[in-house]
């Protein structure tokens, strides 16, 4: 074992400051761009974790976020072309106004109703699935018990985030676009962070008048009867569509999400500034903690020089201690973040930690925790072996 990694094993408590410090540098960093990237999975969570192996947009469409992605009806019997292909559904929606019946008196106007107390009508976004076993529509993670709900007319499901605002529950009714529903399912894992969704069957939705019946339609969902082909079938689509239209494998298109969301400059601005914050923290903490610790330890340094070691090796010595500082503190900040995850999830926040983002925070630790035990190496001109002798 060498002499740093025994150093801040038998005194750690000098060096827990240090720790402390790049772990809570680490948890803000961490937290926040997770807390946007899961944003981002909420808005498509429904076709991500779809049984689409290919989904299919218009060429210009860089992602789901932030721009049409729809494309021509015509598209679909071109789809099927491929033999590779095996189901081919457009992903319809719609929005409308919902409100809770309760308290509800059909014959008092809007303002009455607010006045006695009843829920007031929120827009909703309507998204559907379709009912037959099996479809290409349906969430991966939806029960079967869900999607039989979901197939009796003008029913519909509620992600545990929107009930309060909604103001309904399981098994209640309520008034969407003036017509009645029931709410038949709570869905987990679907965040509505700014506007709340619905989820009804295609159905249902036609039943309500609002099916998408014109020339164009949602992005299309593609099943494989190989999944494991997707990316070569992918480029098959491609070259056959000749420009026009955009065939993404679904990994392809959740990293184009994740990206998407750092396109936006408030959370860009938001990000950058936590990552600065975070940096100045700690770089200033783990500094000052690392110098207090040297300049505890500097006899036994100056006893070192005695016996005949360099600053060189000392200089070695500090920024190898520095470095195991780094990678304890990055340990901690990932345990820490893994808890307000686990927190967050409680709450049906998603915190959203793909391992890429975890390498470049963890690596800007360990370099902040090496440049504080750069700064801190001046401290070593101190230790003169004839302090030894006072």
């Amino acid at each position: 074992m060498s002499l740093a990694l025994s150093t801040l094993l038998f005194e750690w408590r000098r060096y827990m400051a240090a720790v402390m410090a790049l772990a809570l540098s680490g948890l803000l960093v961490l937290a926040m761009t997770g807390v946007f990237i899961g944003i981002g999975k909420g808005f498509t969570a429904t076709i991500e974790r779809s049984s689409a192996d290919i989904i299919i947009m218009q060429p210009g469409a860089k992602s789901l976020i932030g721009g049409p992605s729809g494309v021509p009806r015509r598209f679909i019997p071109q789809v099927y072309n491929n033999p590779a292909v095996i189901e081919v559904q457009p992903l319809d929606g719609a929005g409308g106004s919902f409100q809770s019946v309760k308290n509800v008196d059909p014959t008092m106007s809007q303002a009455e109703r607010a006045k006695q107390g009843a829920p007031r009508q929120e827009f909703v976004q309507a998204s559907i699935i379709d009912t037959t076993p099996g479809a290409v529509t349906i969430p991966t993670d939806y029960s079967p018990e869900l999607v039989d709900a979901l197939r009796q007319p003008y029913t519909v499901a509620i992600d545990e985030t929107a009930l309060a605002k909604l103001g309904v529950k399981l098994g209640e009714k309520a008034l969407y676009n003036g017509q009645t529903v029931t709410v038949v399912g709570i869905t987990r894992g679907y965040p509505n962070m700014m506007q709340s969704t619905v989820i009804m069957s295609r159905d249902t939705l036609r039943m309500l008048g609002q099916a998408d019946t014109g020339p164009r339609v949602g992005p299309l969902m593609v099943k494989l009867r190989d999944p494991t082909r997707a990316v070569a079938v992918a480029e098959q689509l491609n070259t056959a569509g000749n420009g026009q239209w955009k065939a993404w494998t679904r990994q392809e298109l959740a990293d184009a999400n994740q990206m998407a969301m750092f396109e936006e400059g408030i959370l860009v601005i938001i990000i950058g500034g936590c990552v600065v914050l975070g940096t100045i923290i700690g770089i200033a903490i783990t500094w000052q903690t690392l110098r207090g610790a040297i300049m505890a330890n500097i006899k036994e340094f100056a006893s070192l020089r005695a016996l005949g070691v360099g600053m060189g090796s000392l200089n070695r010595i500090v920024m190898e201690l520095s470095f195991w500082v780094g990678c304890v503190g990055v340990a901690a900040a990932i345990l820490l973040t893994l808890a307000v995850q686990w927190l967050a999830m409680s709450g049906a926040v998603i915190i959203a930690l793909p391992p890429l983002l975890l390498a470049i925070v963890g690596g800007g630790l360990i370099l902040i925790a090496m440049l504080s035990g750069m700064l801190s190496l001046g401290v070593l001109k101190n230790s003169q072996p004839a302090d030894l002798l006072r």
